[in-house]
């Protein structure tokens, strides 16, 4: 081939100088040029081309008038560019370049050519003999990416792979096969497979025998390492699987069935745990059907465990009177926020209604859920019976107080009945006012007193926070008015609805406003807002411009007939105290003297 270009460039040579001839087409040279398979361009020291062969346009898919006068830049990839400034840098050091050039087709995609540019004669020409290797380039680049290949699933597999002739010798092994056998490749290509063999049992022997009857298997068997250390390794073998030679891949499972045997120890761990729990455990699945229940909790619900196990929990429930509304409450929380917990009364089969402390857990494992239940029935007896005997306290408390109260205006009353006995004037007018405000007196503490003394129903629903204070705000306004007192007011929007009492919650509300519309004689602002907290809570804030507290005086605010007005009972303020507590809320009670006082009452969402 080399002495066939050598005469095609003499043959061009000699073309180039008898143009005449060449226009003819008769000369061999020509005909070379012509009729060769490899690609020929001839251009000049501008890369113009100024002929190609037939071979050329052929293989590029274009037409030889099509090529001719074009820039070799045109059909060169732009990003190839930099091959064309190199051939030329080449060609003024050397009489010839070779490379591999791309080259666009007539449908725009490319053609990989190996290429040899020489120096055509003095006059600039230079010719290019091109032969396409785009097939060989395509062949190259998938003997690369298989070689790739098995760099990936030999030498890079996370798995042992042994290569292994007819007699056992062990042939190849990748890294991870001596990770696995505890040697260097040296070492291990050394040896046989079944030197590591701890147990040459009936069993090992009957694994050999099906392999070479199969021609493959998959299997486990205890391995001895060379430090001592025994392994449990799951092996596939496949026969003559890469040029007559045996493969087997291993797998150390060691520390899986260390993993089984942990979790069989948990698993009993936790049964123990489970049938041992004082408290009632439930396990229930994305179905909402019951898996299983322990000791506990069968003794609370008096169900058996059969009749339980793959029943559906709403119908368990629903049996237990318990509403549909309530249920749909639970599972929204558990959907929500992955938990729930509360308080249930359930009525049993036997008629006895039990009061049950719960709390669910979704997703405890495997898309199993758990509800944890205790019986509090005998605690919130036992509470009732220490909030009763609480009450008989503060009726204790409050009628010392209240006759200690009373026997003053009852001594003035006594005495202007008494001066008033034999004859009433008219000038005696006075004395009927004081009478009149001392019956207001009393009948204001009678009234406070009987709040706290007299049992009541409370029944809590939902309610709008704000409006209750809105319609206090209208309440007071005209006493705040007399007072040159204003109101400036600060709602959240779309506050959530607060479950409450909304007659004891006015009456926190006023007994709060009132006291501080009395300490501001001279007038001023109370502020009033409105806003959700943290922890699902709703925070009210009553601030006023008065004197302020000390500091001393306001930890005793709430006793009985503490206060610190000059004709006080202490009676609102221990009112407003015991509503909030029994709404679950807590009174913070801020103050800088000179400056004013703020209350702050939190009340729970929930």
């Amino acid at each position: 081939m080399n002495q066939e270009i050598r005469r095609l460039y003499a043959r061009i040579e000699t073309l180039e100088k008898e143009k005449n001839i060449l226009a003819n087409g008769n000369s061999p040279g020509y005909n070379l040029f012509s009729h060769s398979k490899d690609g020929i361009i001839i251009f000049d020291s501008e890369e113009k081309i100024v002929d190609v062969n037939p071979s050329f346009a052929k293989s590029i898919k274009m037409d030889k008038q099509q090529l001719i006068g074009r820039s070799l830049c045109e059909i060169v990839p732009e990003n190839k560019h930099f091959k064309l400034e190199k051939q030329k840098e080449l060609l003024k050091k050397n009489k010839s370049v070779r490379g591999i050039l791309p080259v666009y087709n007539g449908s725009r995609s490319i053609i990989e050519f190996d290429f040899t540019t020489s120096t055509l004669n003095e006059r600039g020409l230079y010719m290019c003999i091109l032969r396409d290797v785009t097939n060989k380039r395509l062949l190259e680049r998938k003997v690369k990416k298989n070689e790739e290949l098995y760099a990936d699933l030999f030498i890079e597999a996370l798995d042992g792979i042994i290569f292994w002739c007819g007699n056992g010798e062990i042939i190849d092994a990748n890294e991870a096969a001596c990770r696995i056998f505890e040697c260097t490749h040296d070492e291990l290509i050394k040896k046989e497979i079944k030197d590591f063999i701890y147990e040459k049992s009936e069993r090992y022997r009957n694994i050999v025998k099906e392999m070479f009857i199969k021609g493959s298997i998959r299997d486990e068997l205890v391995f001895l390492m060379p430090n001592g250390q025994f392994k449990s390794l799951e092996f596939t073998v496949k026969l003559n699987s890469v040029e007559g030679y045996h493969m087997t891949i291993f797998r150390n499972v060691s520390e899986r069935h260390a993993m089984e045997k942990s979790l069989r120890e948990s698993e009993q761990k936790f049964r123990m745990i489970f049938e041992g729990a004082l408290e009632g455990i439930l396990l229930w699945n994305d179905q909402f059907e019951i898996v299983d229940i322990n000791q506990s909790g069968q003794r609370m619900l008096q169900i058996t465990k059969d009749d339980l196990i793959g029943a559906s929990l709403h119908s368990i429930l629903n049996d237990c009177n318990i509403t549909d509304d309530e249920l749909k409450e639970q599972i929204r929380n558990i959907h929500s926020e992955g938990q729930s917990d509360g308080n249930l009364s359930i009525t049993l089969k036997t008629g006895r209604k039990k009061f049950f402390e719960f709390s669910n857990k979704l997703n405890i494992f495997s898309n199993i859920s758990m509800t944890t239940f205790k019986d509090i029935t005998e605690k919130l007896e036992m509470e009732e019976q220490l909030r009763k005997s609480d009450t008989l306290n503060v009726i204790g408390e409050l009628a010392a107080g209240i006759a200690h109260e009373i026997r003053n205006p009852m001594t003035a009353l006594k005495g202007f009945i008494q001066l008033l006995e034999g004859s009433v004037k008219e000038d005696h007018t006075m004395y009927f006012n004081v009478i009149t405000t001392e019956l207001s007196r009393i009948d204001s503490i009678i009234n406070e007193f009987l709040i706290l003394a007299k049992p009541q129903a409370v029944k809590f629903v939902e309610k709008d926070i704000s409006q209750i204070m809105k319609e206090t705000v209208d309440l007071l306004s005209a006493q705040a008015v007399l007072h040159n007192v204003q109101f400036r007011t600060y709602y959240e929007q779309n506050l959530p609805k607060v479950f409450c009492e909304s007659n004891q919650m006015k009456k926190v509300f006023i007994n709060i406003i009132k006291n501080a519309i009395e300490v501001m004689p001279k007038g001023g602002y109370i502020t009033v807002s409105i806003q959700k907290v943290s922890d699902h809570k709703v925070h009210i804030s009553i601030k006023d411009e008065g004197t302020g507290i000390p500091a001393h005086k306001i930890k005793k605010l709430g006793e009985p007939f503490y206060t610190t007005k000059e004709r006080g009972t202490g009676l609102g303020l221990m009112v407003t105290y015991k509503i909030i507590e029994e709404h679950k809320g807590t009174i913070e009670v801020e103050s800088k003297m000179g400056e004013g006082t703020v209350f702050h009452i939190y009340l729970p969402l929930i």
